[in-house]
């Protein structure tokens, strides 16, 4: 279990830095290009989503279902599994190199499923943006072909640290931008060609940064990497057929997004839209990154390796460890960010006033981060014993409810029951009820599987925690009146609103913390625990 507490917290603070460069990022990207009612914001957010959504289709769809459990099976070959790494890298960049290029040759297709119907200058914007950014395909799987089997030997620092050298650069390059253009550029017409190279070469070059610095680890793998492209006869096939159900799975999960975009997309310019989106999940992320990245990747490993040794029962205590450990953080952090919405979404728009809107959205996210939670344990389970084939069946059905819920909220639109300011908000709510029905359904199929898997004990832990949860939120919010509310100091800056949100965040903690203790909550201890390897000399 220390080695657990160890290489969660280095993955936590790891996590932790990064995410809070990124938001630092991101608001030096809000001063250069605006954010709410922005359509040069959401041209810009769709063309460098469109790398995210491509390397999602080969990390979700291949490394991270199938990398982790078959490289610790491969470790048991005789040479330590050289051959099926020199093999699989070899492939992988070949398929990089081939996804990059058809990405490119069909950006403007791409572009047109999200923005088929805006303006043609806007479409335009985004795929000259989309020219600059989509080459960091290439680099955002290196990225993840390195640090997955880094992480499958247990060297699980680096891959979670890489992305802060992604933000510095970014940031400098953001902040140089607007030095020189003195942005916000919010309107298409404004952006010219040498503006458009900057931003989406500063863009690339933080994800180059990214992945390069993760060879300098390679060596500690022990594994001996060549070219090798003789693909038959080491097990390639195993992966190609695992491979094939969750590459379909990530298929079905971009389309549901790039219909999401496309229903959102009626607001852009006026209202909140794609970007607005965009940067409340990046707060929603902050938690999850943190906390679920770091507890739930260790997990994971020892969760392959206790289902390919045939422990059953050891796999179901680690389910319910996990998901208790994984509780017991996330709803502290819901309550926090639930308390402090409005202030942190300040931090991610150019006026005050447009800050309750956006939180709206963000809120709407932050419904489904217990299940989201929940699913990733429960997902990774099911690949921890080789089975791709039943969550492709539940994403899809999880897929099916977002594609459905974002035709209902154009459908609420159009008849006038929601404001065009509430429609991003709206798409939200409907993409995280969709993540609760699944978590629901992949839970049940998983305990079909294993015979059980002990929810009434993890299901009663959440329950405690959210006992914590209710009052720290509205003690929180209350801090938040104290400061003034939506007409308070938080309101006035990018930076009061982070420092508000600060304030907020701590005194929700304080109180959850303090409920909790009272109760005699069993998982403090080990919280506790996992907090201590962040002290020196631990």
């Amino acid at each position: 279990m220390s080695g657990l507490a160890r290489a969660s917290a280095l993955l936590a603070a790891g996590t932790l830095v990064s995410r809070i460069t990124g938001l630092l990022r991101t608001i030096v990207l809000v001063a250069v290009i605006g954010a709410n009612a922005s359509e040069a914001a959401d041209a810009f957010g769709i063309a460098n989503q469109l790398p995210n959504d491509v390397f999602s289709l080969i990390s979700v769809g291949v490394l991270t279902a199938v990398i982790v459990p078959q490289i610790v099976q491969a470790t048991a070959h005789k040479d330590g599994g050289n051959a099926f790494i020199s093999k699989f890298f070899t492939l992988g960049t070949v398929v990089l190199l081939a996804a990059t290029a058809a990405a490119m040759l069909a950006a403007g297709p791409l572009v047109w499923l999200t923005l088929g119907h805006r303006p043609a200058e806007q479409q335009a914007l985004a795929v000259a943006f989309s020219y600059w950014c989509l080459p960091q395909i290439f680099f955002y799987g290196l990225y993840a072909l390195v640090g997955e089997t880094l992480n499958a030997r247990r060297i699980f620092g680096p891959f979670t640290w890489a992305p802060v050298a992604n933000n510095v650069i970014s940031i400098a390059g953001f902040l140089l931008i607007n030095a020189m253009f003195h942005g916000p550029l919010e309107q298409v017409g404004q952006w010219t060609p040498d503006r458009i190279a900057w931003l989406g070469a500063t863009a690339t070059l933080g994800i180059v940064a990214q992945a390069l610095i993760l060879l300098v680890f390679w060596p500690r793998t022990g594994l001996a990497l060549r070219p090798d492209f003789r693909w038959r006869g080491v097990g390639l096939g195993t992966v190609g057929k695992l491979a094939g159900w969750t590459m379909l799975m990530a298929l079905a999960s971009l389309t549901a997004g790039i219909i999401q975009h496309n229903v959102a997309s009626d607001a852009s310019g006026d209202a909140p839209s794609i970007t607005v989106m965009l940067n409340a999940w990046l707060i929603f992320m902050l938690p999850y990154s943190v906390i679920v990245h770091s507890i739930g990747t260790p997990y994971f490993t020892q969760l392959s390796e206790h289902a390919a040794a045939g422990r059953d029962d050891d796999v179901r205590t680690d389910i319910g460890r996990s998901i208790r450990i994984l509780g017991f953080f996330l709803m502290g952090a819901t309550a926090a960010v639930v308390a402090a919405a409005i202030p942190a979404s300040r931090v991610f728009v150019v006026l005050g006033t447009d800050a309750p809107p956006a939180a709206l959205v963000l809120l709407a996210y932050l419904v489904g981060l217990i299940p989201l939670a929940v699913l990733f344990i429960i997902q990774r389970t099911f690949y921890a014993y080789g089975d791709t084939r039943t969550p492709f069946f539940f994403t899809i059905f999880q897929c099916v409810l977002i594609v459905a819920t974002a035709f209902g909220a154009k459908g609420l639109l159009d008849a006038g029951v929601i404001p065009l300011e509430a429609l991003a908000a709206t798409i939200a709510l409907g993409q995280s009820l969709s993540s609760t029905v699944q978590t629901i359904v992949a839970t049940w199929l998983l305990h079909r599987r294993l015979g059980t898997v002990s929810a009434a004990n993890w299901l009663g832990g959440l329950l405690r925690f959210a006992f914590g949860a209710v009052p720290a939120a509205a003690a929180g919010w209350g801090v938040f009146l104290l400061l003034g509310g939506t007409s308070g100091w938080t309101m006035q800056s990018q930076l009061s609103g982070a420092i508000g949100a600060a304030i907020v965040g701590v005194a929700t903690l304080v109180v959850y913390l303090g409920v909790l203790a009272l109760v005699r909550t069993p998982e403090l201890g080990a919280a506790k625990g996992l907090l201590t390897r962040f002290l020196p000399g631990r």
